[in-house]
């Protein structure tokens, strides 16, 4: 799904070549000393969100990756120290090296170990923050395997207990990526009713949310994302909100369960700034029922899907991840439309690191 509400799309905004914005992420994270593999997979990574239209957790993200980099508050060099390893599982501790390249090289490793074992776990404490979860997926389904992946920032509270008043999650997400004869399925979704990216997003623009997805520190239902902002100390919902809340709270404990419980790293400890707890698993049907079996019984679950008679109000039913791929499709043939606030951010940047910006299309 993305980030984009159909009422807040803009069909004006300017566009540029995916390759493009890739080179100008990877020339200003090169420019502030990121080792150049390491630059490239982040680069990529945020762009690819930006394809997706996951737009508040694309290129939206990078200046403050870049602000996090000039404070040491991200370890450049080195390598995750393996905690254990089990054979099938896998435990880290990422060190505070930035995120889309400990994912992609957990998934390498998750990727292998499927192959042998039938399913490959890894589970990352103290990595930087990763970005999209849903950026991730088609690396995967591409190659006919299954993979979750779950995230949560130790660091960040904004997200209170169904029925509470003070936050104890960050929005957590959850991924999935599975493989059908046609397009992959790729649902990302937090297990807040909103994400940290939009309201902020949202905020600065002097916009409100849809509906009431906040309470204020009295409880108070309210859509104005000022809520959030000291002195104010006003949280997101759950997923599910005020009438379903106790759904997404459940979702949330699981996440922490998964990646801080597992990777022995979470909210039990020092804060540190955008960091995260992961759980990445990687599944080979193969060494289950098979993957023509698997393939029989997701064919038929997305054709009674996408088969099934809309109503009022929508004009088809559609599997997660249907709209990101054409969208993704069509931006890597036409340019992508940023938000355009973002170039505007990264502008600074690109004048203190002597790095050009991309032109539109």
């Amino acid at each position: 799904m993305s980030d984009t509400t159909p009422s807040q799309a803009n069909t004006s905004r300017s566009r540029y070549d995916a390759a493009a914005l890739i080179k100008f992420g990877k020339s200003l994270l090169t420019g502030a000393r990121m080792p150049r593999e390491r630059a490239a997979d982040i680069a990529e990574i945020l762009v690819e969100a930006d394809l997706l239209g996951h737009d508040t957790h694309g290129l939206q993200l990078l200046p403050t990756y870049l602000q996090h980099i000039e404070a040491g508050q991200v370890k450049l060099e080195g390598e995750p120290i393996t905690l254990s390893d089990h054979g099938a599982v896998v435990s880290w501790d990422g060190q505070r090296l930035p995120g889309p390249w400990l994912v992609l090289r957990a998934m390498e490793v998750a990727t292998q170990k499927a192959k042998t074992y039938g399913s490959g776990t890894v589970t990352i404490g103290r990595s930087h923050h990763i970005a999209c979860l849903a950026a991730y997926l088609k690396r995967t389904t591409d190659q006919g395997l299954v993979m979750l992946l779950l995230s949560s920032a130790p660091g960040g509270g904004s997200v209170a207990p169904y029925g509470g008043l003070r936050a104890v999650f960050s929005p957590s997400p959850l991924a999935i990526g599975f493989p059908t004869s046609d397009a992959p399925v790729l649902v990302d979704v937090s297990t807040s009713i909103t994400t940290n990216g939009l309201t902020n997003r949202l905020r600065k623009q002097g916009k409100r949310l849809a509906q009431h997805w906040l309470i204020d520190e009295n409880g108070v239902p309210s859509d104005d994302p000022a809520v959030l902002q000291p002195p104010h100390k006003g949280t997101i919902l759950p997923l599910g909100g005020l009438d379903a809340g106790h759904k997404g709270y459940g979702l949330a404990l699981l996440v922490e369960a998964l990646t801080a419980g597992l990777a022995g790293h979470g909210r039990a400890d020092p804060l540190e700034p955008l960091g995260a707890s992961i759980f990445l698993q990687i599944l080979d049907p193969e060494a289950f029922s098979g993957g023509e079996a698997f393939r029989r019984q997701m064919d038929w679950v997305a054709k009674a899907c996408v088969d099934n008679p809309p109503r009022p109000g929508f004009e088809r039913v559609r599997l997660p991840g249907q709209n990101g791929l054409l969208r993704r499709e069509r931006q890597l043939r036409e340019g992508v439309a940023l938000e355009p606030s973002i170039l505007p951010a990264l502008t600074p940047w690109a004048e203190k690191l002597g790095v050009a910006l991309p032109a539109s299309l």
